[in-house]
């Protein structure tokens, strides 16, 4: 049946509300409103196709929505995918799960967003699990006859044709979905953050280096180890602390354990002084010895996890004895945020263990519904909490889902492959979801040295030493590049902060896939060139049907406007690069290249390959310990680099409250031009004179090769 009752939203976003839509969904849950100013402000778009073209059919036990594909456009998105980035061709079954290993589309964060390298989106907003067939099917009357080949004979033989439509399975009493128009991808999803309200605005502090002790550590244990980031001149701005803070764990209390931690306070306290932030993992499921249980018990599901209770936190009460908690025994003595572990669920462990889909919560909603929301509860629930004591926090969620741009969490998983860690990076930023490629461990100094520079310039840069105590300084015959990338983190500070002041702003994410920066087109072009041709040899055990790759350049990605990254892993000296129009530097290394091409590029294992575009104007800062308390000063060193005329931006308030929502706050922009006679000259042009953060403003020109720190 054809569908044209289609209502706008808001410029360039449309709703179809098909069925009764029943329970929460994402976007009702987080209760944000669209940032209708910046939305206006937006290019004027059509719908990208007729209204009639898009089809819904009554399936057994659901309903499917058909829209049209392009033969040669590519999807993006649904989530935080971390085995491939364009998913056409694809089936994505979008439920929460730990630890993907499998192509299938369970993720931590499944997201029902995809946008197409077309220029529109298209968005599923409910509680329940999702199913896209992202051109992987294909209905009788719409095969072409020319794609019908004899896979004897015939090496063009495809396994996936290329279908005409995607297929969304909608719940069966319905969903509202969402049209998203560009015109280009990275409006597309611009757009979509800004519907949900914009990007998160992180405290400085959560932009600095972050280190978790062992499981088992105690306050004095704790204590000695921040010494020693101080001691090994490696700035470090966030402890956090694992299980073992709890007086019980799995399930958990949410107590200190006294034997450990004796006076938090006092320990907390402690660390503050010496220039650390705390934060605390936990999990959802109370234990029986908490003094929580028998309150929230009432209100709490059918089935337990791990022997404890999984509160129903879309009730009221459940959430107020949660915040309560936590704000008596937390918060007010000064822990900054949280890491919120295991609220995804594992059936694709070695061990399953999560309420199941059936079960039952007091609010009417089931299992499946549950599960799917539990990670956007415990954002906003702990959100909120640091809001009502107008601290803003960071930290870390092992479970997501739609309309989440606004919370101030960055995902994680228990898995550990590089590469796929960098892919989870440019994934990420289709759907509004941070990610974090963190270090726990390595095999040897390459391995070690080659994540740690991936994750510093990461969404959240973190040494997970919860299992085996590595230290920044583990490998000492690598210990100076660590350092160095930590410091240099440290130095770009102000840069990357007003990157994310962007994303809350105007949308568009700090951390970008190539997709947003180069044409469809563009990107066709260099993948052709790397593609390679099926085996000739058949595969009968695990590629019976063909093993075509397509190089994607899912490996590399924007950090900003104006940096690109190329991380090589263990077993790299050297990689190709994808390089956008224009002129690049080498960030450390100054050498010169033309982009609209493909370079190779050499890196020993002092370096990580990045670039800087041209007339790149950028702030700095010095490489302190950690970043400055609320009402100190630093330098401000604005670099500007290559040979050609440019301009950055900058933003600055005070780093940790939410005044910037009552106009507390600046952007300034640093424009460096060139007279005739050859001479730069720089200006800092803003509404409310110098930004309130820096004690004075330097300038460099026209800089090339290594940044001193």
């Amino acid at each position: 049946m054809e569908i044209t009752n289609w209502q706008q939203s808001a410029p360039g976003v449309w709703r179809l509300t098909i069925g009764e839509p029943q329970g929460i969904t994402p976007l009702s849950l987080m209760g944000v409103s669209p940032k209708a100013e910046a939305l206006q402000q937006m290019p004027q778009v059509q719908p990208p196709f007729a209204w009639e073209s898009i089809q819904l059919e009554e399936a057994s036990g659901c309903l499917i929505l058909s829209i049209p594909l392009d033969r040669t456009e590519k999807l993006y998105g649904t989530g935080l995918q971390l085995l491939r980035m364009n998913q056409r061709g694809r089936n994505r079954y979008l439920r929460v799960n730990s630890d993907p290993k499998q192509d299938t589309g369970e993720t931590h964060a499944p997201v029902p967003f995809y946008v197409s390298d077309l220029g529109y989106g298209v968005w599923v907003d409910t509680s329940r699990i999702v199913t896209l067939y992202c051109g992987s099917t294909m209905m009788q009357e719409e095969t072409q006859s020319e794609d019908i080949r004899d896979r004897n004979t015939d090496k063009g033989w495809k396994a996936t044709l290329i279908a005409s439509r995607v297929e969304i399975r909608i719940p069966v009493e319905g969903a509202d979905v969402y049209l998203i128009g560009g015109p280009t991808l990275s409006d597309v999803v611009a757009r979509y953050n800004l519907f949900c309200g914009g990007g998160t605005l992180p405290p400085k502090w959560g932009l600095g280096f972050w280190h978790r002790v062992p499981t088992l550590y105690t306050d004095q244990q704790v204590l000695e180890e921040a010494e020693q980031f101080r001691l090994h001149d490696i700035p470090c701005d966030v402890i956090g602390l694992e299980p073992g803070w709890h007086s019980q764990s799995y399930p958990v209390s949410y107590e200190w354990e006294k034997s450990r931690f004796p006076e938090p306070d006092k320990f907390v306290k402690a660390l503050d002084q010496s220039g650390f932030r705390v934060n605390l993992w936990e999990h959802p499921f109370v234990s029986p010895k908490s003094e929580l249980y028998e309150e929230l018990k009432p209100l709490s599901g059918s089935h337990s996890v791990w022997g404890g209770l999984a509160p129903d936190y879309s009730l009221p009460a459940a959430v107020e004895l949660y915040k309560k908690q936590h704000e008596e025994q937390h918060v007010n003595i000064g822990v900054s945020g949280y890491k919120l572990d295991e609220c995804d669920g594992s059936d694709l462990t070695n061990n399953s263990w999560m309420f199941p889909g059936h079960a039952q919560f007091p609010s009417g909603l089931d299992g499946e519904q549950m599960r799917q929301m539990y990670g956007l509860m415990f954002q906003k629930m702990t959100a909120e909490l640091f809001r009502s004591k107008n601290r803003r926090t960071y930290g870390l969620v092992r479970a997501s889902n739609a309309a989440a741009s606004t919370m101030p969490y960055v995902l994680y998983s228990d898995l550990y492959d590089h590469k796929q860690f960098i892919r989870g990076l440019c994934n990420a930023s289709f759907s509004g979801l941070l990610w974090t490629p963190e270090v726990r461990r390595a095999r040897n100094a390459e391995d070690w040295v080659r994540r740690m520079q991936t994750v510093c310039f990461s969404p959240l840069a973190m040494l997970n030493a919860w299992g085996d105590g590595t230290k920044p300084w583990s490998f000492p015959e690598v210990e100076g590049t660590v350092r160095h990338y930590i410091k240099l983190r440290m130095r770009l500070l102000p840069y990357l902060y007003t990157a994310f002041a962007t994303y809350r702003e105007q949308g568009i994410p700090p951390f970008r896939a190539m997709p947003f920066v180069m044409s469809a087109s563009e990107i066709a072009e260099a993948e052709a060139m790397y593609t390679e041709a099926a085996e000739q040899t058949l595969n009968t055990t695990d590629a019976a049907y063909g093993k075509k790759k397509v190089r994607e350049w899912d490996d590399q990605y924007m950090f900003g406007d104006a940096l690109l990254v190329a991380p090589l892993v263990e077993g790299e000296s050297e990689r190709e690069v994808l390089l956008p129009s224009g002129i690049w530097y080498g960030l450390e290394t100054g050498e010169r290249y033309t982009g609209g091409c493909i370079i190779r590029v050499q890196a020993g294992l002092e370096r990580i390959p990045v670039f800087v575009r041209n007339g790149s104007v950028i702030p700095m800062m010095p490489a302190l310990a950690h970043v400055p308390p609320l009402g100190t000063r630093v330098p401000l060193e604005i670099i500007h680099f290559g040979d050609g005329m440019g301009e950055g931006n900058l933003y600055d308030d005070d780093g940790e409250s939410f005044d910037y929502e009552q106009g507390k706050f600046g952007w300034w922009k640093a424009a460096v031009t060139q007279n005739a006679a050859g001479v730069y000259s720089g200006e800092l042009i803003g509404t409310d004179g110098e930004p309130t953060s820096f004690s004075s403003v330097t300038w460099r020109f026209a800089h090339k090769g290594f940044l001193p720190l």
